[in-house]
């Protein structure tokens, strides 16, 4: 059991930390992947030779740390292969590391539903379910060109070999594709539409002047709204062309905030979350020819050199403090 799969029990206020977790794995190996908004997958087999322990006692310690550290639980699924950690981390609770060897691998998935399976999508979960195959026992024990005939020939083979315990997936580290993400809460529960958007401008503010810091640029934007109830509605959107311009990311914001149609919601707090982070100097822009739009970038400009000369408080995003 060489692979962990890590869940962080993120309470809302702190999400932000997601990150920071990720680093924390990164202590162990350097082999993470994360799986945000609050998961993350790490291959310990490095680790295991060079503390001289094994993935399950590493888990204690990456579960004592988080907690002693960042004041947050998590949920431990250990196994030889991602998908198995995956699975073993779904039958796993806070305190207890659910390890499968890959002895024991069909056994512990045989009387599990098919949608258990990462990969398995509701509408092939769906279409096996109708044919009897409602458990992945029943789909190890099926003939392959039964499968195949229903789902594929690839997936047909892919999902009996998986089915079976085997698992041929492996850890992709993929740094680039962490998240970014600022958060805004209210002193009290807000009803004022305006004071949402002011919120939204200064995240999206924040956000922009951040992926700048570090030179990156987020492909997708995702908005959180928290409401008083402690319920939240969830909303992303592929950008148009990847970007770090304050002002794309805040008009996304504003349009995912609009498209939710909130009639006068008691919202406790926003979130906006830049995923699908890459490199700025490979991304490509497309010329406006708009002076506004090239006025706001020389300002962003400005703006980054003072927060660079003077702290990050040198130019409060939107006016509204963090």
């Amino acid at each position: 059991m060489t692979i962990l799969c890590v869940r962080f029990q993120l309470p809302s206020e702190h999400e932000t930390a997601f990150p920071e977790l990720l680093g924390l794995l990164e202590e162990f190996t350097p082999v993470v992947e994360a799986l945000p908004p609050d998961g993350a997958l790490a291959d310990l087999r490095g680790a295991e030779r060079y503390f001289g322990r094994g993935a399950v006692e590493l888990a204690s310690v990456i579960r004592v740390r988080a907690l002693a550290l960042h004041g947050v639980d998590c949920v431990i699924g250990a196994g030889p292969g991602p998908m198995l950690a995956r699975v073993a981390q779904r039958a796993a609770r806070p305190g207890v590391t659910c390890a499968v060897s890959a002895d024991e691998a069909r056994d512990f998935l045989a009387g599990k539903p098919v949608a258990a399976l990462p990969g398995v999508g509701a509408a092939t979960a769906r279409t096996l379910c109708e044919y009897g195959l409602d458990t992945l026992g029943r789909v190890a024990a099926a003939p392959l060109s039964t499968l195949q005939r229903l789902v594929g020939a690839k997936a047909g083979r892919e999902l009996r070999e998986k089915a079976n315990g085997v698992d041929r997936g492996r850890v992709v580290p993929n740094a680039v594709s962490r998240s970014l993400a600022a958060e805004r809460r209210f002193p009290r529960d807000e009803l004022d539409p305006v004071r949402h958007r002011r919120a939204l401008l200064s995240a999206g503010e924040e956000l922009g002047a951040r992926l700048r810091a570090v030179e990156k640029v987020c492909r997708t934007l995702t908005l959180t709204v928290r409401y008083a109830d402690r319920s939240s509605t969830t909303r992303g959107r592929t950008l148009g062309e990847p970007t770090a311009h304050s002002a794309d990311l805040t008009r996304a914001a504003y349009s995912l905030y609009e498209a939710l149609g909130l009639q006068r919601a008691r919202v406790r707090a926003i979130a906006l979350r830049a995923e699908g982070l890459g490199p700025a100097d490979r991304a490509s822009h497309q010329l406006t020819f708009d002076p506004a739009d090239e006025k706001a970038r020389r300002i962003e400009e400005v703006a980054d050199r003072a927060r660079a000369k003077f702290g990050p408080r040198a130019v409060m995003p939107g006016g509204l403090a963090a």
